[in-house]
Formats: C-alpha cells, sequence, structure tokens
C-alpha cells in the first residue's frame, strides 16, 4: 500500500525495486500494477498495448471521487488522450513552447527572479524564509499566468486557490477548491474571448475559430485548465528539492559556484534525484499483455513509479541513490517519454536554472534552518517535495 504521507519516499521506492519490476500496489485506495525500475517503466510508456484513454480501465467505477487519481484519470485534455486525438490535441500547443517563444521568454524570467531576489534581501535578517513559499512557487505562478494569459484582476484569486494546489500557504487542496479553481479558470477563458493577445488563450482560441473541428469548446477549456496546473505545480517542486539537495550537499553546489559545472547541470541530476513527481496514473492494458515476466490482464491498469526509477540502480549504478552533479549522463524519466513526454519541459529547465543561479549568487552564505529529512512531505500519491524550505538567507552579496 503506497502512503501519499511517507517520510521516507526513496526508502519506499528502494522496496518496491526489490519485490520487482512490476508490482501489485494499493494507491488511494485503488489496486494497481507499479512499474518500478528505469526499463521496465521505458517499456510501459511507449507500450502499443498500454494507453491512457480512461474507458479501456476496468475498475473505472470504482474509483474513490476526489482523490488524486480522481483528478488525473477523469481529465478530459490530451493528458488522457492517445493516438489521433492526442496529437490532434498537442499538436496546437508545440508553437507556445517552441524555442522562439522560450527564448523571448528569458528576460521576463530574469526579471521575475531577480525581483524575487530583491524581496527575500529586504526581508527581516537573521529570521528564517521558506524559499517554497516565497522563491520556488511565486516564479513559476507568475511566468506561466504570463505565458497563458491571466488577466491581473483574477490573480490575486487565482493565486490563492493555487496556492493549496502547490501546497503553498494556509488553504488544504480538496475536490471543492479544484471545483472553485475550475470555475474561475472557465470564468477567465470566457472573459479572454474579446481581449485576444500574445498568449496561449488567445492562440487557442484563434484556432478554434479557424478550424472548430481541431478544438472543441470543451477540449478547449480543458487543454489551458491542464496547461495552468501542471505548468507550474512540477516546477515548484523542482526548484524546491533544488535548493534542499545544494544546501545539504555543499560539496556539489561548490562545483557549481566554481565554474567547474553548470547550474543546468544541478537542475538534470535534482530532475533525475529527487524527481518533481512520484507516481503518476495510470496506463491501462488494451488487451493481455507481459512486460518483464508479469501478465497484465485486459483493463487493469499500470502506475508509473518515475521518483523510483530514477534512483534505480540498474540504470544508474550503486550510486543512483547519491546527489552528483558530475554525473556522465543524465538520462532520466522526470519529464516521461514517449507521444507523452511534458510539453513544458525547456520550460522547467529554464526556470529551473535562472532561479537556483540567482539564488544562490545572491546569498552565498545561504543555509538550512532544518535537514530536508525531517521536514514534512507533501501528503500527496502525486507530488515528491517538501511542504516548506526554511532557510537563512545570510548576507546579500555585493
Amino acid at each position: 500500500m503506497l502512503d501519499p504521507a511517507t517520510p521516507d519516499l526513496h526508502g519506499d521506492n528502494e522496496r518496491l525495486r526489490q519485490a520487482g519490476p512490476v508490482v501489485p500496489v494499493t494507491a488511494e485506495g485503488v489496486p494497481a500494477w507499479a512499474a518500478t525500475r528505469y526499463d521496465t517503466l521505458m517499456t510501459v510508456l511507449t507500450h502499443p498495448d498500454l494507453t491512457r484513454e480512461l474507458h479501456h480501465w476496468s475498475g473505472r467505477d470504482a474509483l474513490p471521487p476526489g482523490t488524486a487519481i480522481d483528478r488525473i484519470v477523469t481529465d478530459t485534455s490530451m493528458l488522457n488522450a492517445d493516438g489521433e486525438r492526442h496529437r490532434r490535441l498537442r499538436m496546437p500547443l508545440t508553437t507556445a513552447f517552441s524555442q522562439r517563444r522560450l527564448n523571448g521568454l528569458r528576460p521576463r524570467i530574469e526579471e521575475l527572479t531577480a525581483r524575487l531576489i530583491d524581496r527575500l534581501a529586504g526581508m527581516p535578517p537573521g529570521e528564517p524564509v521558506d524559499l517554497r513559499l516565497e522563491f520556488a512557487y511565486p516564479l513559476p505562478r507568475e511566468v506561466i499566468s504570463e505565458l497563458i494569459g491571466i488577466p491581473e484582476a483574477h490573480q490575486d484569486d487565482l493565486h490563492r486557490l493555487t496556492d493549496a494546489v502547490a501546497q503553498v500557504g494556509g488553504l488544504e487542496d480538496s475536490p471543492e477548491l479544484r471545483k472553485e479553481l475550475r470555475e474561475l479558470l472557465d470564468r477567465i477563458i470566457e472573459e479572454r474571448r474579446g481581449t485576444p493577445g500574445e498568449d496561449l488563450i488567445s492562440d487557442l482560441f484563434a484556432l478554434h475559430e479557424k478550424d472548430g473541428g481541431r478544438l472543441s469548446e470543451d477540449e478547449l477549456f480543458a487543454t489551458i485548465e491542464l496547461l495552468f496546473i501542471a505548468g507550474h505545480v512540477t516546477t515548484v517542486n523542482l526548484i524546491t528539492n533544488a535548493i534542499g539537495a545544494l544546501l545539504t550537499e555543499r560539496g556539489q553546489l561548490d562545483l557549481l559556484r566554481s565554474g567547474q559545472c553548470p547550474y543546468s547541470a544541478a537542475v538534470e541530476e535534482t530532475l533525475r534525484w529527487d524527481s518533481p513527481i512520484a507516481y503518476f496514473p495510470m496506463r491501462y492494458a488494451k488487451r493481455e499483455v507481459e512486460i518483464d515476466g508479469v501478465r497484465l490482464r485486459p483493463g487493469e491498469p499500470v502506475l508509473a513509479c518515475f521518483a523510483s526509477a530514477n534512483r534505480d540502480p540498474r540504470q544508474y549504478g550503486e550510486d543512483a541513490g547519491v546527489f552528483d552533479v558530475t554525473r556522465p549522463q543524465f538520462t532520466h524519466l522526470a519529464f516521461g517519454h514517449g507521444p507523452h513526454f511534458c510539453l513544458g519541459a525547456p520550460l522547467a529547465r529554464l526556470e529551473g536554472e535562472i532561479a537556483i543561479k540567482a539564488l544562490f549568487e545572491a546569498f552565498p552564505e545561504m543555509e538550512l534552518v532544518r535537514p530536508v529529512a525531517e521536514l514534512p512531505p507533501l501528503d500527496t500519491l502525486l507530488g515528491n517535495s517538501t511542504r516548506t524550505m526554511p532557510v537563512l538567507l545570510g548576507p546579500r552579496a555585493r
């Protein structure tokens, strides 16, 4: 039984890998197979007899409502589409995350980061600062808001609700809160119909008007909602986890500060060593299929264990559990693989690199208030991070 509140995710995953490549688990009351190892997960993510389309799941009628699994598997966007429908839903978004669009975003990301650094520097000296709340969260939230085109008038309400989704601040995530968030996003999308701009909502509306058969009204709404939520919450975890790793492994931080390794290496090693996503549901067997000696019956679900696969000693050697920015290969599955590879991966990498470089250059004496292992986990099946990242910043570099 997978424990969303486990204080030792990586220890749990080591036991899963030892139990086998495809292991029977219960997650949020749902029986499933867990793909625990790197090669196995690669197979699951690309196997033609496994699909993300919910109607193939034989146990879908018994799915407990309101859980993280329920929210993911019932999403009607490209997340749970395959084949031609997936290509049709995904294609309009490729320009939003093109290299040209990202190159245009870099100065804005740097500006937002510098503003957050200035704000941190103005906080009372000598008092702990929660960098998840004050730095790792607001940066990707602001970036995705601008990329998608969230009007300023709605940003406070939207931020209040997404605080809970990202597990910062005082609000708790819940089905009721998700419903309120969805209604607010729907209202924003409707309002934007008459006010086009240089943003993703406008791009998708233009496409919808030009070729109504490409995206239905429901698909358009579901796509924007998916991109807003998925487009920043995992990056919050990435930046939080990178801060914790580098403040714990000071020798690795020295390699970055000396220029021996680029900050991009720290981003990639964080993605591998402390994947922002722990487990991700589901893929379903369309017919009887055998994976690594385990026979799946038609309709059985498979859970993707990203954090487990990314520490698989069979892929990375006996030091797979060591954070090492000099690692010769940075292949990992943190962004998935195959047709569903994360569209926002280049943006997350860019934000992560800009953020941690600016932060550690600004506060060279920064240190943890408590060891990362003692910090409360997110308490969710999906995300892998801590609820807080309290540090003492120390003086700002001059």
